[in-house]
């Protein structure tokens, strides 16, 4: 059943609250939005924190980012939204958020591309990792185009992450899984290092989907094994001790929990 803009509206508050009691998201930061039609998009504001608002502070703005209605100003990153409406016609929402684990994972420049976890594999696939460019310019989606068409969730350098699908629910649980994953490779690496699926295993994850009624454009690439530096673990390529990484991760987990 189709829903109102009033109901996508109530929709995109309500993903926003959920954001934002999960920590992934401070103070005004991250953007939702949900394509309305062809022509029109349903976005946040900027400048509102996203646990904090009301269906009419929402605003709407044309495929090429121009508000034509609402009373608060447009966010500077509405050409993201823009960017994967345009190169993805079965997205319908998008949830750009600061997830701390994945945002950490893209602040130290690694994406999330290890073979780890069935579920990942066959309701997500790879988290690819796009480099930094200049929030608010088209410095910001440019390294992003590749990877629109082939996956369904991405790490920003030094950034974020941005997840989409189609309704805001189903990018707002890929954002989910996104941090879900970050965390339990976090924990891997502090425990000796993640033991990755042979490829093999992943074909055949991959070939299940269609089973489990999952419908993604992600490829079973780039899944990859552990790189070779990564096989020379021990205390010395921490900058921290061991001890205090993991008291940090703990903080980490526990934060909005």
């Amino acid at each position: 059943m189709t829903k109102t803009e009033r109901e996508l509206r109530q929709d995109i508050v309500e993903v926003g609250r959920l954001v934002w009691q999960k920590g992934w998201v401070a103070a005004n930061d991250g953007n939702i939005s949900i394509r309305l039609d062809p022509d029109r998009v349903l976005c946040t504001p900027t400048g509102v924190s996203k646990g904090m608002m009301h269906p009419d502070d929402l605003i709407i703005v044309d495929m090429q980012g121009n508000k034509i209605e609402g009373r608060k100003e447009r966010t500077s990153e509405i050409a993201m939204h823009l960017t994967i409406y345009n190169l993805r016609p079965d997205v319908r929402a998008v949830v750009h958020a600061h997830p701390p684990v994945a945002t950490g994972f893209a602040a130290a420049g690694r994406p999330l591309t290890l073979a780890l976890l069935p579920e990942v594999i066959i309701g997500l696939g790879c988290v690819p990792l796009a480099e930094y460019g200049l929030p608010g310019t088209p410095e910001l989606t440019e390294p992003m185009l590749p990877y629109i068409p082939k996956y369904d969730a991405i790490l920003m350098a030094n950034h974020g992450a941005v997840c989409y699908g189609e309704d805001v629910y189903k990018a707002y649980f890929r954002m989910e899984t996104v941090e879900h994953f970050a965390r339990i490779s976090l924990v891997a690496e502090l425990l000796g290092g993640p033991k990755v699926l042979p490829r093999q295993e992943v074909e055949k994850l991959f070939q299940a989907r269609e089973r489990y009624g999952i419908t993604s454009r992600a490829a079973p690439e780039p899944w990859c094994p552990v790189p070779a530096e990564e096989a020379v673990r021990g205390e010395e390529r921490f900058e921290v001790t061991r001890s205090e990484l993991v008291a940090l991760v703990n903080a980490a987990l526990k934060a909005r929990a």
